[in-house]
């Protein structure tokens, strides 16, 4: 098994990178005469030349071209391992504020997983009304994931979400008045569902209000009231009423907000949060047969 140490590589990358033995030792701090033995040594692992030389050039042979690519991927995993194990030793305390269908629905398994790479990270989450919280950052969070009317979230854009109308399994209540379940003043959903009634003149009552969407849902579950959910977080628990019988609702930003003075152990966790919101979309649990 050939033993192709990241000392020899680093020597061989840098003189193909340099076409120069001299260049490539200044830049590796070295004598020129330490990297020519480092590729002579190298070389003979391999039983190959790896450069052609002559008094004015330098120039990969085959097999130093055949080397070459794997050189870099192979000192890139090491920097990345190395990297990783440093990152594995980061402590500290990490406040997160997230709204309360994410908190509980999409942010404890990526806690989970997050928490089997940095042991060493402490979390402290709290859910609510994400608009009140972006304007602590700094003083009671460090990251927030918080929701904005689309096009206006001025953190990093992880998601776009569709507000919708969300009713019972059973069907929508036909009275004329129709029953909400929503959430307090400086909800961006609560909003959004009474101007939409308002303008095309549909009475309602508001019957329930909560911060816990667990708490709404289940009261919409039971037939008691209609209320807003994300399409992304839709629970199986509800029905989705169709556009033609209630008005359209807006779109919304979920974004990321980092406090200024981010420690390292919060670049870790807002790293991790946007890699896995952003290249995987979750699935909507729209049923087949909405409400027409």
């Amino acid at each position: 098994m050939l033993n192709l140490e990241p000392e020899l590589l680093s020597a061989f990358v840098a003189v193909a990178d340099n076409r120069s033995f001299t260049r490539a030792a200044s830049g590796l701090n070295r004598t020129q005469s330490a990297v020519s033995m480092q590729i002579k040594r190298l070389e003979d692992r391999i039983g190959a030349p790896l450069f052609i030389r002559n008094r004015s050039h330098v120039a990969l042979s085959p097999s130093g071209e055949a080397l070459l690519g794997y050189a870099r991927r192979i000192l890139a995993l090491g920097e990345e391992a190395a990297g990783r194990l440093r990152d594995h030793k980061v402590e500290g305390l990490v406040r997160l504020g997230v709204m309360d269908d994410y908190g509980t629905r999409i942010i404890p398994r990526l806690l989970a997983s997050f928490a089997l790479s940095y042991p060493r990270v402490r979390i402290a989450m709290e859910t609510g009304l994400t608009g009140a919280m972006v304007e602590r950052l700094g003083s009671s969070f460090d990251l927030v994931v918080a929701m904005h009317p689309s096009g206006m979230g001025k953190g990093h854009l992880l998601r776009r979400e569709q507000a919708v109308w969300a009713t019972a399994i059973n069907g929508l209540d036909a009275s004329d008045q129709l029953q909400l379940a929503l959430y307090p003043p400086g909800c961006l959903f609560r909003e959004w569902a009474i101007d939409a009634l308002d303008k095309i003149g549909r009475p309602w009552r508001l019957a329930f209000v909560s911060h816990s969407t667990a708490a709404v849902e289940a009261v919409a579950a039971e037939g008691l009231a209609v209320t807003v959910m994300k399409a992304g977080t839709f629970p199986r628990s509800l029905r989705h009423v169709a556009p033609s019988t209630l008005p359209p609702l807006p779109a919304a930003d979920i974004c990321l907000h980092k406090t200024r003075s981010l420690s390292r152990a919060g670049h870790l966790l807002g790293d991790r949060i946007i890699e896995a919101m952003t290249e995987s979309q979750q699935h909507s649990d729209l049923p087949s047969n909405p409400i027409l």
